[in-house]
């Protein structure tokens, strides 16, 4: 399977870096250059123009939430593809995404493509710090989808990075506990929690 990271702001950085530390190889794509930034970070990172990473087979969206659309329209087919939602849309009015999850208004910029919420909710130096807490847990990331199979495909991606992965089911149920709504944090986002296997 080939991944790709689009934005290499803090959380794209934080999340670039649990691939690099597992030895995986990804692609990073953004409006700057990132050669520099990538070779800081590891060699298991590959600069791409964007146009060319959103071929990988899973796409991490680290991008800010307005910016979603501009990257779904950088592929002519999202058929089969897995669209990762690192974004939050703190800040945006609920009628301005018709009431729905924001997730669900990012999936509608994707079609054919399965959305999968998930590394939105850690604060980005939390995240940075990587997946193990100073209390010798895996540090927890939150999972939602509507597609059962991209859900349980992320988790897997998730723990092979070295974090926990739990999944919160679909993207309008417990999904919502990791989605900003206006002006208003969801009940799971900033919480740094761990698990012990």
């Amino acid at each position: 399977m080939s991944y790709a990271i689009i934005g290499l702001g803090k959380i794209g950085t934080a999340i670039a870096s649990a691939f690099a530390g597992q030895d995986i190889e990804v692609a990073v794509a953004g409006r700057r250059p990132l050669e520099a930034i990538a070779a800081q970070i590891g060699p298991s990172l590959v600069p791409q123009r964007i146009e060319d990473a959103v071929k990988a087979d899973v796409v991490i969206l680290a991008v800010p939430f307005a910016a979603h659309r501009d990257i779904g329209r950088a592929a002519e087919d999202w058929q089969g593809k897995i669209v990762v939602d690192a974004t939050n849309a703190f800040g945006v009015p609920p009628e301005a995404l018709d009431g729905l999850p924001s997730s669900a208004v990012v999936a509608n910029a994707f079609p054919g493509a399965k959305v999968v919420k998930a590394f939105n909710h850690l604060a980005a130096a939390t995240l940075a710090q990587g997946p193990k807490t100073p209390g010798g847990g895996r540090r927890v990331v939150f999972v939602s989808s509507d597609d059962d199979a991209a859900s349980a495909s992320v988790a897997a991606l998730v723990d092979q990075l070295g974090f926990a992965p739990i999944e919160l089911g679909k993207i309008g149920e417990g999904g919502l506990l990791v989605q900003a709504r206006g002006n208003t944090w969801a009940q799971l986002i900033f919480q740094d929690l761990a698990r012990f296997d």
